[in-house]
């Protein structure tokens, strides 16, 4: 159980905010379904599986705003040493190797304004006058360019460090209307006929699980398809390290909670040969996760699973947007038609700027170059 404590705070105008551990359940719940962006990554269930799992550092910390004893907004954040401040702290929003988008939970409605002045206010309180490095912000979703003109008009210095465009898909009337204009139709011929060359060998089939027996089943395939693979060999799949894989039985179940799970798969005579697993929220199904059998590579088993998701979440709505979690240069960019600006900002709050927002920029997309070019050789062995 995430430990549930009393926090001091400081009062501004009749909401009130706090650096200190995570609000009640109850609480958080109720803020994370009157949220005006409610992504999955910071509902109360996803927080607790990766402390079940032991990945929630023992000093991650809340920074809460509450309007009586009600919770208004909340970000989970923690201290590390980085190369952006020379190996000194900065904060960053709470990341694991599951968590794609690092918005803060705000209430929507009257207050919302209000709120996102608090919450930076509570930002350079947690801080205290150090670095904030924020990976993976939608920066144009939500309430995020609201708080960060809330931000510039406190007097923070802002700076970009990297940026791509996320594909996402929103649902159309059904699927013909999705289609119809596709600017990229010709992959879709081309998926149409990868499927029928693999219907060849066997007969294929879309599956989907959201509880029970055939959700474990299909989390387990997806564990062993991404082992089998490049992941394996490099040793960065999920089932290769304990708590990962504890992290993917814990997340992708069927809790209760704000946040429901759904598992899709395309088989071959039966047997998963890739597997997408998503967690929805506030009518978004954030697509986390996907493996397939490399040994059918030439046939796209996971790009024909991924169509095969917009065509069913047109058939069945069981979302009205898409999100596909990706970083940059995904192959997803064919097939959905929206995009959405993800960024990793430097954001330093009023105060000392001894080293420079310049400098932490530079430092910052050196190491992404330096990180770019480990992972290539990791996938050229």
């Amino acid at each position: 159980m995430i430990v549930h404590a009393a926090a001091a705070r400081v009062r501004a105008s009749d909401l009130s905010v706090s650096v200190g551990a995570a609000p009640e359940p109850e609480a958080w719940d109720a803020l994370f379904a009157a949220s005006a962006t409610p992504h999955p990554h910071y509902a109360r269930q996803t927080i607790a599986a990766h402390q079940a799992a032991g990945m929630l550092p023992a000093a991650v910390s809340f920074v809460t705003v509450h309007r009586g004893d009600r919770l208004s907004a909340l970000l989970p954040f923690a201290f590390r040493r980085d190369l952006t401040g020379l190996g000194g702290r900065v904060a960053r929003p709470f990341l694991s190797p599951l968590v794609t988008a690092t918005t803060p939970l705000v209430i929507d409605g009257p207050e919302r304004a209000a709120t996102v002045a608090a919450l930076v206010t509570g930002l350079e309180q947690a801080s205290g006058g150090r670095a904030w490095r924020w990976p993976l912000l939608p920066v144009q979703d939500g309430v995020i360019p609201e708080m960060l003109a809330a931000m510039r008009a406190r007097g923070w210095a802002i700076g970009t460090v990297a940026a791509f465009e996320r594909p996402v898909m929103e649902r159309r009337k059904d699927h013909t209307a999705f289609l119809a204009g596709h600017p990229n139709r010709s992959r879709f011929k081309d998926l149409r006929r990868r499927a029928r060359r693999l219907g060849e060998i066997g007969s294929l089939a879309h599956v989907s699980a959201t509880h029970g027996p055939d959700l474990a089943a299909l989390v387990a395939a997806f564990l062993a398809l991404e082992r089998r693979g490049w992941k394996g060999e490099a040793g960065t799949a999920m089932a290769c390290r304990p708590e990962t894989e504890t992290l993917a039985r814990a997340l992708f179940t069927d809790v209760s909670g704000p946040v429901a799970v759904r598992a899709d798969a395309l088989t071959l005579d039966g047997r998963p040969i890739a597997v997408s697993l998503a967690l929805i929220a506030g009518g978004t199904a954030t697509l986390l996760k996907t493996a397939y059998d490399e040994d059918l590579r030439n046939h796209a088993p996971g790009l024909l699973l991924e169509a095969d998701i917009v065509r069913v979440c047109h058939e069945t709505g069981f979302a009205d947007r898409l999100d596909s979690a990706t970083l940059d240069g995904s192959a997803l960019e064919d097939l959905y038609r929206e995009r959405t600006q993800v960024a990793e900002l430097i954001a330093l709050p009023p105060g000392d700027r001894t080293l420079s927002l310049e400098r932490r920029l530079r430092l910052a997309r050196f190491e992404h170059e330096a990180h770019a070019a480990a992972k290539r050789a990791l996938r050229r062995r």
